[in-house]
């Protein structure tokens, strides 16, 4: 069985078994909340991950009159700002927008102060976009995938490329390209993807393995050339770029998704109305098109069928972190 199928058939799975979970809950009235809520999102701005938490804040707060306030809290792949939300008063008034780097935190960091899964209360799957390739074509000469490896291969060591920071997806997707290609490419971390990719449109670095969801205007605009989009298939928002598949990489399957927390402790009826919330903003027609011009479907993981998704992630990114040897740098 395939990567790409046992994925979705993990998804479907858990849609089917936690279709019904919260559905009670939904309806109790908690009057929460009356005044604003903060949620944090561990990385710097101008990442994949702002580039959904900002729209999502501002549908949320003109549905529900109350501001959802965005707290930009970088460092370290994610984890300073997973566990500063892990210690945050469980009253509703918290809540954590993480992604996969938190599935893959606890194969790379030898000690994290806080449990994803213990620590936390998952509530949804917000939004779910492939992994890209993407150069800065004028330090990359390059225009195909096949011309970069072959490149790559003949320059072992010459080529860099930028991260989030070391345990995050786009360095596992960097050290998992380099495993499938045969090709070395130096790894150069940062404090989140928006440095990253600023770093790559200015020129001070060769490669980026990026969520698309962060790169797609700067795709559009001409100032980063991408090479491929992870998976088996082309994505809707760049149909002119090859899927991994196309190009030799069926294995590669790579994405980036981002997700809904709360902390331990928090009431179920605050959660089920904060999931309520959070799926009548993510239907509306301003989100939808802004998901699918990044790359992303609306997901439908909710409560434990998302928590099931992400306890597959994290054993799925143990076994990508012990084949490619990817440690801390």
């Amino acid at each position: 069985m395939t990567p790409t199928f046992q994925r979705r058939a993990l998804l479907q799975l858990a849609a089917a078994a936690g279709a019904t979970a919260l559905a009670g809950g939904a309806q109790a009235q908690s009057g929460w909340p009356t005044k604003p809520v903060t949620m944090i999102v561990p990385f710097p701005a101008g990442g994949g991950t702002d580039a959904f938490a900002r729209p999502l804040s501002a549908q949320f707060s003109r549905l529900v009159g109350q501001t959802l306030v965005i707290d930009n809290r970088g460092g370290a792949g994610g984890t300073v700002g997973a566990s500063i939300a892990a210690k945050a008063h469980p009253d509703g008034y918290t809540l954590f927008m993480g992604a996969v780097h938190h599935a893959i935190a606890p194969s790379v960091y030898p000690k994290l102060d806080y449990d994803l899964e213990k620590d936390f209360v998952p509530l949804m799957l917000l939004a779910d976009v492939p992994q890209v390739v993407v150069v800065n074509p004028k330090r990359v000469s390059a225009t195909t995938l096949k011309a970069f490896v072959a490149y790559a291969k003949q320059n072992p060591g010459k080529l860099n490329y930028a991260s989030a920071g070391s345990g995050t997806s786009h360095h596992l997707a960097g050290e998992l390209f380099k495993l499938q290609t045969g090709t070395f490419i130096t790894h150069i971390p940062y404090r989140g993807a928006g440095p990253a990719l600023q770093d790559l449109i200015a020129g001070n670095v060769d490669v980026m393995f990026d969520g698309l969801g962060s790169s797609a205007q700067h795709i559009k605009a001409g100032r980063i050339k991408a090479l491929m989009v992870a998976g088996t298939k082309r994505n809707p928002a760049f149909p002119d770029v090859p899927c991994a598949a196309e190009v030799g990489l069926p294995d590669y399957t790579v994405t980036t998704w981002y997700g809904l927390w709360a902390p331990k402790g928090t009431p179920a009826d605050i959660q089920a109305r904060a999931i309520d919330d959070m799926k009548k903003a993510l239907a509306t027609d301003d989100l939808k098109s802004i998901w699918a011009a990044n790359g992303s479907e609306i997901p439908s993981l909710i409560g434990p069928q998302f928590g099931a998704f992400v306890n597959a992630e994290i054993k799925r990114w143990a076994a990508v972190v012990r084949d490619s040897g990817a440690k801390l740098e």
